[in-house]
């Protein structure tokens, strides 16, 4: 058994009557796109009932305050990517 999945982004999501479907993705190694950029490719789903994504939604959005309160993020005008993220904050990177 997997403990820990690593995911670039989610890729998709579904509606499917009483359950919501997550689609996990991460980026090829291998494949591009036609601007050379690295595919996304799909890795694994969550599959979840609408209440449990309610749930884990408003987990989330407790965490984007979080991350803006932070500077990690920040929020964009209309029209614009709805968030920035900040280059790390490290000693390492200066």
């Amino acid at each position: 058994m997997q403990d820990e999945i690593f995911a670039d982004a989610v890729g998709g999501a579904a509606l499917t009557g009483p359950v919501v479907r997550l689609d996990l993705v991460s980026l090829s190694p291998s494949e591009k796109d036609e601007k050379g950029q690295p595919k996304a490719a799909f890795r694994q789903r969550i599959v979840m009932p609408v209440d449990g994504f309610v749930r884990s939604f408003a987990l989330m959005a407790q965490l984007m305050q979080q991350l803006e309160k932070q500077g990690v993020i920040k929020r964009q005008a209309a029209g614009e990517p709805a968030v920035e993220v900040a280059p790390p904050k490290s000693k390492n990177f200066k």
